[in-house]
């Protein structure tokens, strides 16, 4: 074989720059959509935002002294004044604020201002939250004069786990412990006895059994026979308590169903990780991209203004590049900037448009709540909105809406379907609802099973067996029959 050259022609289909950009903006959650745009307005200096976070921030001239005035570039009035002239001038679609903000329905969104007698609008800094290790040092600190019991009483506190238990056990402590040190497994007993004394009640335990019987030994108010049955419950007949074998306990403890719920009263009182109320993590929160509400029309959706970014084009910028014939890489970033306003708003529309959809067709859920919930697939609302079934898949992964029944992901009114003795469809989340509604009315004493909860849906039409209803209990995280039982 020789080599040799051909030419030929082909038709294929190639991914833009600027598309690439839309679909990946468009599957960008919130909180990333932030992070990516922080990450573009550091890169692209001829685009900029009008609802810059740091708006109220304090800010030092190069003299040292406060800026009084906007928080903005300073810009002498010559260049302020070419600026306005480049905005109306450059014949630059994107410098125009008040186009984009039309497009936007911006205009009723007014720019948060600080009233005069309004509290420092600076963050404030929170009071120090002090861990379980700092609390327990406090009261050792109180309690011990001698530095040699309170290095050991330390060193029990650090070997303690997030939730206030001692897993390592004290021979494997003390083995590990110098041998000119000349410390006793005594000695190391009497630090955790002091320990468990300490507050939170049950801190220093080596499991679960130990830890309710401190709390028990303590709770204020107890009748000593029922304090009594509760200490032999926890420290010989966990595992039972737990499964709720009530019966099997009532034979082993000699006792009647008042005495055992009185016990069963005073365990449930105290709390298996007494650490855990010191822990530091933060809540998470979600914050809307689309808000529903009951309007005089019927139910309407709107975007959320607050996740909104207004962009516009730095005036000033374009105005220097139009002067400019020269071009560079300031045309290719005004151009990125143009491109990314476009995508923003192209990204709003499409959110907007499939919440629409979906407020469309699942108006019984908003009127009746979740067991009105009617089967709905991806398909539909492609074809409704004339888009592709991968385009809706990506609008509705990490989108919120805020409804009147909370904060649903649009993912959540999705879902598949259950057949019905009438030839109809019954959605599988209108399922889930009416199988809690079902446990949460049923009798403690005798809970439904997952057999008569598939065999009661089937009285209304519903076919579903009985592992499909125990998949959905376990999706609500609802435990099975035996643990629901009470006396």
């Amino acid at each position: 074989m020789k080599q040799s050259l051909q030419l030929r022609t082909s038709q294929h289909l190639a991914l833009t720059p600027q598309l690439q950009q839309s679909i990946r903006l468009l599957q960008l959650s919130t909180l990333e959509l932030r992070q990516e745009l922080e990450q573009i307005l550091s890169d692209n200096p001829l685009l900029e935002r009008l609802d810059d976070p740091l708006d109220h921030s304090v800010r030092l001239l190069a003299d040292g002294a406060i800026s009084t005035g906007p928080t903005g570039a300073e810009v002498d009035p010559a260049s302020a004044q070419n600026g306005a002239t480049a905005e109306a001038d450059t014949g630059f679609d994107t410098p125009d604020a008040q186009s984009a903000a039309s497009d936007w329905s911006f205009d009723d969104v007014a720019r948060t201002s600080k009233a005069p007698e309004d509290d420092d609008g600076r963050a404030q800094l929170g009071a120090h939250e002090s861990t379980l290790r700092e609390h327990l040092l406090e009261q050792a600190n109180v309690s011990l004069r001698q530095q040699r019991d309170r290095a050991l009483l330390e060193l029990l506190i650090d070997a303690l786990d997030d939730n206030g238990y001692l897993e390592e056990s004290l021979d494997a402590i003390h083995a590990r412990l110098p041998t000119e040190l000349g410390i006793e497994p005594e000695d190391l007993s009497f630090a955790l006895a002091l320990l468990q004394s300490f507050e939170p009640a049950g801190v220093g335990a080596r499991n679960p059994s130990e830890c309710l019987a401190l709390q028990i030994r303590r709770l204020p108010k107890a009748p000593f026979v029922t304090r009594r049955l509760a200490l032999v419950i926890v420290e010989q007949h966990l595992v039972l308590f737990a499964q709720r074998d009530f019966g099997k306990l009532r034979k082993l403890l000699n006792c009647d169903d008042e005495d055992l719920r009185e016990a069963q009263v005073l365990i449930r009182q105290c709390n298996p990780h007494p650490g855990a109320i010191f822990g530091s993590g933060s809540a998470d929160y979600v914050v809307p991209d689309v808000i529903v509400s009951l309007g005089k029309n019927g139910w309407q959706v709107s975007l959320n203004h607050d996740v909104m970014p207004r962009l516009r084009v730095n005036a000033l910028y374009a105005n220097i590049l139009k002067q400019d014939k020269g071009g560079g890489s300031m045309t290719s970033q005004l151009q990125e900037a143009k491109w990314l306003i476009k995508n923003m708003r192209q990204r709003f529309d499409t959110i907007l448009r499939v919440a629409q959809a979906i407020v469309e067709r699942q108006r019984n859920f908003f009127s009746h709540g979740a067991v009105a919930m009617r089967p709905l697939v991806l398909r539909e609302i492609a074809d409704t909105l004339n888009l592709h079934e991968s385009t809706i898949s990506r609008v509705t992964t990490q989108k919120y809406m805020l409804t009147p029944h909370g904060m649903f992901e649009l993912k959540y009114f999705f879902g598949s379907h259950v057949a019905t003795e009438t030839g109809g469809e019954a959605s599988s989340t209108a399922i889930r609802a009416l199988i809690k509604q079902l446990i949460g009315a049923e009798n403690q004493k005798t809970p439904l099973s997952d057999s008569k909860i598939a065999d009661m849906l089937g009285e209304q039409g519903m076919v579903i067996a009985r592992r499909t209803v125990a998949k959905y209990r376990e999706a609500l995280k609802i435990p099975p029959v035996n643990l629901r039982k009470s006396l």
